[in-house]
């Protein structure tokens, strides 16, 4: 099959200006996500800590964070970002090893996914690890570009340690996860489709056996095959989700006491906070979500494709295929598609981390909206086989 490339088809005083459609998707998305909690998590933060809107309170908090770091990436030079790319990953990685040190690192139900930091909150390092790999693999893939050459084994070997260190965490889905979006962004870039079939032939028995071998990873896959049989048990929270679901009807059960099947859910406020928009919104306000879900991925595909330049483009798609595929991934494991993995919703679930990284990529997205073009860039590659 012959290369495709979109070319950047833009004249060059547009690159000044921002993708404003862009930029109204993520702060609809924000604000969506806010309202959600607000209205969702009063009594799950008045049982566990005597405040209605602690889930609330604190996600604004991390939100003024978030936007931070949202205006610090779309307005910097990729030039300096491409500078500041080694401390950048090498933090990233710290930050992940620093997980599994006693005292530092924070282990809950034997997973070591989180580190305290002052003694006052804790952070997911894998989070910011998303937005660490996309920029590694992204610089890489524009290196060899300009010299004209293609060895996807170095960007492999820089997945592979990411991918590992957070296996070893006990984080197997946003593992998995980060290495399907790498391979994604492998295709983008220009590796054959023949490279990937001994990649795939390693890849499925290893998550097969690493399945297997954990009892729990074991029982998530069972309760999502027979819900029914492990409705009280592994399978409650996706069985408590689905009534929650169609509790919801076609008009939503609106906001306050009214939301049952909701308060029935663990966790409600992280993993499975869809099912609370879906019960309080309905399926009305379940197809605005992903509407303009939509609306998201296909202006920041639009800004990748479009953008000049080869490393901002490779990052940006990357960016956006890490918050939109992760945004399906919830949804379907809420609405029982696919079986449960522990990966947030971007913007909607209460985690200061990963809502401060989604930030992080949008803001890069962005920035890649009016970066200028690059003399060397004719477009990005598609399809090469």
């Amino acid at each position: 099959m012959s290369s495709f490339s979109f070319k950047a088809d833009r004249p060059v005083e547009s690159y000044n200006r921002s993708d404003i459609f862009f930029i109204i998707s993520v702060l609809l998305l924000w604000g969506l996500g806010i309202f959600t909690l607000y209205v969702c998590t009063p009594y799950t933060g008045e049982r566990l800590f005597g405040d209605r809107y602690y889930f609330v309170t604190r996600q604004l908090v991390w939100s003024v964070v978030g936007f931070v770091l949202l205006v610090f990436f779309s307005v910097v030079k990729m030039k300096f970002i491409q500078k500041m790319l080694p401390f950048i990953v090498m933090g990233s990685l710290l930050l992940c090893l620093m997980a599994f040190i006693p005292g530092i690192g924070s282990n809950r139900k034997g997973a070591s996914r989180w580190i305290y930091v002052a003694g006052l909150f804790t952070i997911q390092p894998s989070e910011f690890a998303k937005f660490a790999i996309v920029l590694f693999l992204a610089n890489l893939f524009y290196k060899q570009r300009k010299e004209d050459r293609r060895d996807f084994y170095y960007p492999l070997a820089g997945l592979f340690i990411f991918v590992a260190i957070i296996f070893l965490q006990r984080d197997f889905s946003t593992g998995v996860f980060i290495f399907l979006v790498g391979c994604v962004m492998f295709f983008v870039c220009g590796a054959r489709m023949t490279w990937f079939l001994p990649l795939l032939l390693l890849a499925v028995p290893a998550i097969a056996l690493m399945v297997s071998i954990e009892p729990y990873r074991l029982n998530r896959v069972i309760a999502f095959l027979h819900p029914e049989e492990f409705a009280m048990t592994s399978g409650y929270q996706e069985m408590a989700s689905k009534r929650a679901i169609t509790a919801g009807g076609f008009w939503g059960n609106g906001v306050g006491e009214g939301l049952v099947e909701v308060f029935k859910i663990p966790e409600l406020q992280t993993d499975y906070v869809f099912a609370c928009w879906a019960d309080s919104m309905g399926l009305l306000g379940v197809t605005a979500y992903f509407i303009l879900l939509l609306v998201f991925a296909w202006r920041g595909v639009r800004i990748a494709l479009t953008c000049g330049n080869a490393f901002a483009a490779y990052a940006a798609f990357g960016c956006v295929c890490m918050v939109a595929l992760q945004s399906l991934l919830n949804c379907a494991v809420v609405c029982g598609a696919a079986p449960t993995t522990g990966v947030p919703l971007p913007f909607f679930s209460s985690g200061g981390s990963s809502l401060v990284a989604s930030f992080c990529m949008c803001g890069f997205v962005i920035n890649a909206s009016h970066t200028p073009p690059d003399d060397d860039y004719g477009g990005v590659r598609i399809l090469d086989m």
